[in-house]
């Protein structure tokens, strides 16, 4: 017996309950091939590791915006501000950036102090302002919370909802496992509902309504609806009428929206909506039905084109909530002081870019562009290549970073895959992984329709060797296990 007072048995059981696939298994063994070759390990079949597992830009080569990365390097070291005419001839730095660095410091003072728990009041009346801009509908910062990623907004909002064991909440499968993980955590029902693949990952409310029922027949207090627009891992858009459903559905059952929007700008077919402009709309078409509606909105400036993960910057907004909730919304996040001040930074200038005419507007828009054209065609690229393999079935790319395909692998595989006491999409990826490089995430590890498998891969990763790889792998397994 171990004279460790902790052991496996003995700690929190909804702490180990709780599964975070895109940082699991394959993600372990993907660093250590990673390390191996760092280490000159010639003995791999490739010489690259392709981290393809989770939204992480920046790991995978994709550049900071210049914009941004000086204005947080004044921040940082604000005495670099002693010789401005050194950083405009020495280094690029234009006059805005300067003159943004400038302002942020007078708001926040100095970014290694701590701010007000919900994020330096400045900011906020930026989110606020950009909110504005973006629905046509105004927006009260002290609504407004920075948050360390969207996250931390999940982890703050769901610990809030959860009253205990019987309250339940409605999360959209396939989903992005931070959900069902913070559930277990908190001890707390997940109550799935599917999104339908063949209607391009559409939320579908009867299926919605179906779930709900069901939870409330086993005695489950359903509080909340999370909806990720757009979709994480499925990629889909979802329409204005798709997102009334939900809302309508939020009235008739009284629950509260959690709207996850951290893919705002990652958009390639039609139009993103967001659920706060949808609902403005709606409580002015239709006065007084709308008006209790509870919804709290996220961003983040870890997805989109800033890919700015490591710095831990994001907000949410709260709509409708009873004032007293919000309070402890308040004292739920001061336990925690405040979101990193550099991360609240990089918020204010996400929302806040260089405008046409301001002398850092053209590189801005230039990377910007670079960015979102590459990950489009990226993005058609991984979809063309899936089309042509034997069994594998992807709806076109729509939005977000992902691709979620189906693979229907022969009975051969899915039999060696039991045998390894293993479901057979994580058998196929481990093969993947091992033959290629490449780190992709199972579709157990966000949830599937029994009888189908799925893979979800980003397309952040540059160039198309790596895709080449995947496409001579799969022809390569299936002649194996035929």
């Amino acid at each position: 017996m171990s004279d460790r007072r902790l052991n496996i048995n003995n700690i929190n059981p909804h702490v180990r309950a709780a599964k975070y696939a895109v940082r699991g298994e394959l993600a372990t063994k993907a660093e250590q091939y990673r390390v191996r070759l760092a280490n000159g390990d010639k003995s791999l079949p490739f010489d690259s590791v392709i981290f393809a597992n989770i939204g992480n830009p920046q790991q995978l080569d994709q550049k900071p915006i210049t914009f941004f990365r000086q204005v947080l390097s004044i921040l940082e070291y604000p005495n670099l501000l002693e010789n401005e005419e050194a950083l405009k001839t020495s280094f690029g730095y234009k006059q805005d950036v300067i003159d943004r660095a400038k302002k942020l410091l007078k708001d926040v003072g100095n970014v290694g102090a701590y701010s007000q728990s919900h994020g330096a009041p400045a900011i906020r009346d930026s989110v606020a302002k950009f909110i504005e801009r973006r629905d046509g509908f105004p927006s009260d910062k002290d609504q407004i919370y920075l948050s360390g990623g969207a996250s931390s907004a999940v982890n703050t909002l769901l610990h809030v909802i959860c009253e205990g064991p019987q309250t339940g909440v409605l999360v959209p499968i396939p989903q992005y496992p931070l959900y069902t993980a913070t559930l277990a955590v908190l001890n707390a029902h997940c109550v799935p509902y599917h999104l339908e693949e063949e209607k391009a990952w559409g939320t579908d409310i009867s299926t919605i309504r179906q779930s709900l029922e069901k939870a409330k027949a086993e005695g489950i207090d359903v509080r909340a609806i999370v909806v990720i627009n757009p979709g994480n891992p499925t990629g889909a858009s979802l329409s204005r009428e798709d997102i009334k459903s939900v809302i309508d559905l939020a009235v008739e059952e009284r629950m509260v929206i959690l709207a996850d929007e951290v893919y705002q700008t990652n958009v390639f077919i039609g139009e993103f909506t967001s659920f706060k402009k949808r609902l403005r709309e709606l409580q002015q078409e239709f006065p007084g039905k709308y008006d209790n509606v509870e919804l709290a909105s996220m961003h983040s400036v870890s997805k989109g084109m800033v890919g700015e993960c490591g710095h831990r910057g994001g907000y949410f907004e709260l709509v409708g909530f009873d004032p007293e909730v919000s309070a402890q919304i308040y004292k739920f996040i001061s336990i925690m002081l405040c979101p990193p001040v550099i991360g609240q930074c990089l918020v204010e200038l996400m929302v806040n870019p260089p405008k046409e005419g301001d002398p850092s507007y053209e590189l801005y828009q230039q990377e910007y562009n670079g960015i979102k054209e590459g990950l489009h065609k990226r993005a058609l690229a991984l979809y063309e290549a899936f089309k042509k393999m034997e069994g594998v079935e992807c709806q076109e790319p729509q939005g977000a970073m992902y691709l979620f395909p189906t693979i229907k692998l022969p009975q051969k595989a899915v039999a060696a895959a039991a045998a390894e006491n293993r479901p057979a999409d994580e058998f196929y990826c481990l093969r993947l992984l091992d033959a290629t490089g490449v780190c992709v995430v199972p579709g157990t590890g966000f949830g599937q329709k029994e009888g189908t498998l799925h893979f979800r891969t980003t397309f952040l990763a540059p160039g198309t060797d790596w895709v080449e790889r995947i496409t001579k792998f799969h022809a390569q397994f299936m002649d194996e296990f035929r």
